[in-house]
């Protein structure tokens, strides 16, 4: 995206009332990005509204929390950049199948088991990148995309077990969260359309509330002000769900290194070097102790967002101070139940309207990741294997039953691995993570098989 130089650098001094303002401008195109997919989760999950009210506020302070020591650099950990931090979508299909399999217990347990993940990688980030080169990276996050694709039609038709899933009122509900978003896009300025998505949520939520379909309840009974409770839904570890929650922690770290990069850049700070080095080693870091945090407080893995760069290029405002008041500013929010509980009784129609969206964007961006290094024939073969096989297990989910049965007449050790081969089965995004992986360490690239045919 081209821009013109920052005119408040890194280091800039600036006032409170400009960095509050520059806050908000970046909490208002990340906000949707934050609390849809712990809506999504509790929505596949059937939790009643008050839960989703907690998961949502629990999103946004740790995010905020996460987002201060990103951004301000305490000791090795964070970036020290305006890079800001916010639930990871990567972890949604994990989050829904362990919910399934042990509640919200096991999704937070695991969240906080695997966490440490993140944390070896930022000692080795080369490791990181060879375990994950763009081709499995674009690979993975294209599985995510596609996958919730799913998830975000149901919720436009009203959602899982809907007496009216299908309806015209709530198809069209949707749609005119989609138009909304399709015209701000096209209409509207650099900054008004970096923030479309948040514009068609507050646009749909308004027209349901005006034609009755807001659930005013959960919002007249919440709290003005709350203090968070760490484990306030308590942990649970299951070894059968670790291997996917590791993978999606490689993929995030990957992830994290290309934001990082992309945040040094539009502030104009190095893209090499040990100065950058050390930020992505810290930013990572970061993520990871990030990522723990958010389990101990009841909230998904936290990971640097990509939207807060596009705020800087169109801004040119890159001052560190920015950063520490959208921490500040998603603290404040994440303390308010009211706020919470505003955005949990948000009708489907109208958050699957602009997940529709979100998740196809996410799809395309695994495009550009994978298609970023060239895309040799090498790199298309393990696309496209890893591609099809994730996908037909997801169209097909009940392809490696087989497993279930296996698992259910073994015992010991034995059990135990089955049990896991049977859960990540049951995911083709981790499935197609680890096609990607494997096939990229087993295939040569062209540099090698060329080396290999000179005599």
């Amino acid at each position: 995206m081209p821009r013109a130089a920052p005119f408040l650098p890194l280091d800039a001094s600036v006032g409170a009332p400009v960095a509050m303002l520059g806050g908000v401008q970046h909490v208002l195109a990340m906000f949707a990005g934050i609390v849809t997919p712990p809506l999504i989760v509790a929505g596949a999950l059937g939790l009643d509204a008050a839960t989703a009210a907690i998961l949502v506020s629990a999103a946004l302070f740790t995010s905020g929390v996460t987002t201060l020591i990103q951004v301000r650099r305490i000791g090795p950990v964070g970036s020290g950049l305006l890079s800001v931090q916010g639930t990871s979508f990567t972890f949604v299909p994990l989050a829904i199948l362990a919910g399934q399999d042990g509640g919200l217990p096991l999704v937070f347990g695991m969240t906080l088991l695997a966490s440490p993940t993140e944390m070896i990688f930022s000692r080795f980030i080369p490791l990181a990148r060879r375990l994950f080169p763009p081709v499995v990276t674009g690979a993975v996050v294209m599985l995510i995309g596609i996958n919730l694709i799913a998830v975000g039609m149901t919720d436009l038709a009203g959602g899982h077990g809907a007496a009216d899933f299908g309806s015209l009122s709530n198809v069209g509900l949707g749609a005119f969260v989609l138009a909304v978003i399709v015209l701000l896009h096209r209409f509207g300025g650099g900054w008004l359309r970096t923030v479309s998505i948040a514009g068609g949520l507050v646009a749909g939520y308004l027209l349901a509330a005006a034609l009755g379909r807001v659930d005013p309840g959960p919002m007249q009974q919440a709290a003005w002000l709350s203090l968070p409770t760490p484990l306030h839904h308590g942990l649970a570890f299951d070894p059968v769900h670790v291997l996917p929650w590791l993978i999606a922690y490689g993929v995030t770290t990957i992830e994290s290194i290309g934001d990082l990069t992309a945040s040094s850049e539009v502030s104009d700070q190095p893209v090499q070097g040990p100065i950058f080095l050390r930020r992505l080693q810290g930013g990572v870091l970061a993520d990871g102790l990030g990522s723990a945090f958010a389990g101990i407080f009841g909230a998904m893995p936290n990971t640097t967002f990509s939207q807060n760069n596009g705020i800087i290029a169109l801004t040119g405002v890159a001052a560190r101070r920015v950063g520490l008041a959208v921490g500040i500013l998603l603290i404040a929010m994440g303390l308010l139940p009211k706020l919470a509980a505003v955005v949990s009784v948000m009708p489907k129609p109208v958050l699957g309207g602009a997940t529709l969206v979100m998740f196809g964007m996410v799809a395309v961006a695994g495009i550009r990741i994978a298609s970023s290094g060239g895309l040799p024939p090498r790199d298309q073969f393990i696309l496209a294997v890893s591609l099809a096989i994730g996908v037909g297990l997801s169209t097909v989910p009940g392809a490696l039953s087989g497993l279930d049965a296996a698992a259910k007449g073994a015992s010991g050790s034995l059990a135990v691995a089955l049990q896991s081969m049977a859960v990540v089965a049951k995911s083709g995004l981790a499935v197609g993570a680890l096609v990607a992986v494997g096939l990229n360490l087993l295939l040569p690239d062209e540099a090698e098989r060329s080396g290999a045919a000179d005599p």
